[in-house]
């Protein structure tokens, strides 16, 4: 996803916009989003989601994938329990250490942090879930529209909606993986496993042509009506009566991120493990996130916080006076809703003013880059705590 081009990058990182000021807009916490590219989905993207009935129960019908993929099928598992590992790619890294360790803590396990014997035999009842699964892709789903982000808050702030730039993007959050991931599982456009079917898949059209130098962000390969390998993420299952906000549904819908959710009474914040813990009623440990939290400039705010309200789908109030780094020249602008806006799909509001716990447009950098003092989650990730979390849920901002 693109960066956000008004905060200026510190010493090595990355660091994303969060202060939100609501000042002269008391309602905006409680309003969803109301824009067209907001409920970029109906119902047809359910025709993506898990097709297996959960441990015990092996997808069937799919085309068998070219090799295993041990690291990311460890990565998928967790994602479905929910210690998220981040951004499924098949790699081992800090989030997948999280994750586990935080699945350990909840299993009465030793927290290593690594896929160690113990651990490995208690996830054996997973076994039989795939790594990846292939799916086809439905023509509403596919239909957009996609529009590049402009880089500044006042161009961002004519746009209707700070949405996807591709559709190669919007099916990388789905299925909670990066767009290099995505075009690894499909070699020239194919399942990796198929038997070779010509050339290359085409480019949808107008698409620009192909990358020139390393880094640079990769064509689009996918279209509507195609068939590709994903990683096979499940609890995505959508209740639509437990849903009355029908743009937060296909949020929740394009996320990948189901309505059966646990319920926490606290979340636990914690700057030296990078984390965000979120414990039941009963002080069960029931969900871990990978975080990004404050930075030298704007250092976490520690203590005891509550959660005010959720905003879902929010317009973004940048204030520059609330950032370090932002031009005197800058002018108070009201950003529209989308996945690529300065919070993602979520506001969680803090009882500490101008803070929250948020989205990004920008899931590969958690917890490898820095923020202005919030706390900075996948965009997966925010959707599924905003389920789990209401009015009054202690926040707890530890060292």
């Amino acid at each position: 996803m693109r960066p956000i081009a008004y905060v200026l990058p510190l010493v090595l990182l990355s660091a994303a916009g969060c202060k939100q000021d609501h000042s002269g807009d008391p309602a905006a916490q409680q309003q969803p989003g109301a824009t067209e590219a907001a409920r970029p989905s109906g119902s047809g993207a359910d025709s993506m989601a898990s097709h297996d009935s959960g441990p015990g129960t092996a997808a069937s019908g799919d085309v068998a994938d070219a090799e295993q993929r041990p690291v990311m099928q460890l990565q998928v598992v967790l994602d479905r329990l929910g210690f998220s590992p981040g951004v499924i790619d098949g790699k081992q890294g800090l989030s997948l250490g999280n994750a586990l360790s935080g699945y350990q803590q909840a299993n009465d396990l030793p927290a290593t942090g690594k896929p160690d014997e113990a651990t490995l035999a208690k996830l054996k009842q997973w076994s039989n879930i795939p790594a990846t699964r292939v799916v086809t892709i439905p023509d509403d789903f596919a239909a957009g529209p996609f529009i590049p982000v402009p880089k500044g808050p006042a161009e961002q702030a004519k746009m209707q909606s700070l949405g996807y730039a591709s559709l190669d993007e919007k099916l990388a959050e789905r299925f909670h993986t990066t767009v290099e991931t995505l075009h690894m599982l499909n070699p020239g456009g194919v399942p990796a496993g198929s038997a070779p079917a010509g050339p290359a898949q085409p480019a949808p059209t107008g698409a620009p042509s192909a990358a020139a130098t390393p880094g640079a962000p990769l064509p689009p390969m996918f279209r509507a009506g195609q068939t590709i390998r994903v990683p096979n993420i499940g609890s995505d299952a959508l209740d639509a009566s437990k849903i009355d906000d029908q743009e937060w549904l296909a949020t929740l819908r394009n996320l990948g991120v189901g309505s059966d959710q646990p319920k926490v009474e606290k979340v636990v914040v914690s700057k030296s493990k990078g984390t965000l813990m979120a414990y039941d009623e009963a002080g069960k440990l029931v969900a871990v996130y990978t975080a990004t939290m404050g930075s030298s400039h704007d250092p976490l705010p520690l203590g005891q916080w509550t959660i005010k309200g959720v905003a879902r789908n929010p317009p973004f109030h940048y204030n520059p006076d609330l950032f370090w780094d932002a031009s005197a020249k800058e002018e108070k602008q009201k950003l529209p809703p989308g996945p690529n806006g300065p919070v993602g799909v979520v506001w969680i509001d803090l009882s500490k003013p101008h803070y929250g716990i948020h989205g990004t447009p920008e899931p590969q950098t958690i917890g490898r880059a820095e923020s202005h003092g919030c706390v900075r989650l996948t965009n997966w990730d925010a959707a599924r705590l905003a389920q789990i979390v209401k009015p009054g849920t202690v926040a707890l901002f530890e060292k």
